[in-house]
């Protein structure tokens, strides 16, 4: 059976979730790496699979190129549902959803090369940008926290990890990036239990056959 092709960047945070979620489901997958830095994902060949020059690109065994790395993650969960990253009751689904969405709607894109570098163009000076990206963080986890306190379980929801889990995990090493105090127990003490997990701790950025 044809492997899947997985186009990420070591550091990418949102590629990072998908390498997660592989790993969970126990998925072979061949990567191919575009240094973000030098712009190699705005390569004519790369905005032909993937027209907004984002990172990740999953290729499926037909060709086919998704993109976004929510959408990958629901995919993955729905042709592949064991183990599952959404809970079968519609209010516990909408809950990890919102987690879920909170990091990568609304505090990871601030932290995007692109939208960086607008605000540099911008007149913005480097101490202006970082810290306006990680008011955004502390702003933004300071709520996810709030959302997950006094649930039960090791993870965000429960005794095993879920989609919210696997965007949460990357957001702290962003928060620690950009020179962020990580001060979230809950947070935390779900991080410590995601690193337990070999589909966290193998599939990190330093990990990765592209890391500088």
């Amino acid at each position: 059976m044809a492997i899947l092709i997985l186009h990420g960047y070591f550091r990418s945070s949102a590629a990072w979730r998908v390498r997660i979620a592989l790993a969970l489901k126990g998925l072979g997958v061949t990567d191919v790496f575009h240094h973000l830095r030098k712009g190699e994902q705005r390569s004519a060949d790369y905005l032909a699979l993937n027209p907004q020059g984002l990172l990740p690109t999953l290729e499926l065994n037909d060709g086919t190129a998704l993109t976004q790395s929510m959408a990958i993650l629901e995919y993955l969960d729905e042709t592949h549902p064991e183990p599952p990253l959404l809970p079968t009751d519609p209010v516990a689904r909408a809950q990890v959803r919102a987690v879920g969405q909170a990091v990568a709607c609304d505090i990871h894109p601030v932290q995007n090369l692109k939208v960086l570098k607008r605000l540099r163009d911008l007149g913005h000076d480097e101490a202006q940008v970082q810290a306006w990206a990680a008011w955004v963080i502390k702003e933004g986890l300071d709520a996810v926290e709030r959302m997950l306190a006094g649930g039960a379980g090791p993870f965000a929801f429960g005794d095993r990890p879920t989609l919210a889990d696997i965007v949460i995990v990357p957001q702290l090493a962003n928060a620690r990036r950009f020179g962020v105090e990580v001060r979230w127990p809950r947070l935390l003490a779900i991080e410590a239990a995601c690193l337990d997990l070999d589909a966290f701790r193998t599939t990190a950025p330093a990990m990765q056959p592209d890391a500088e």
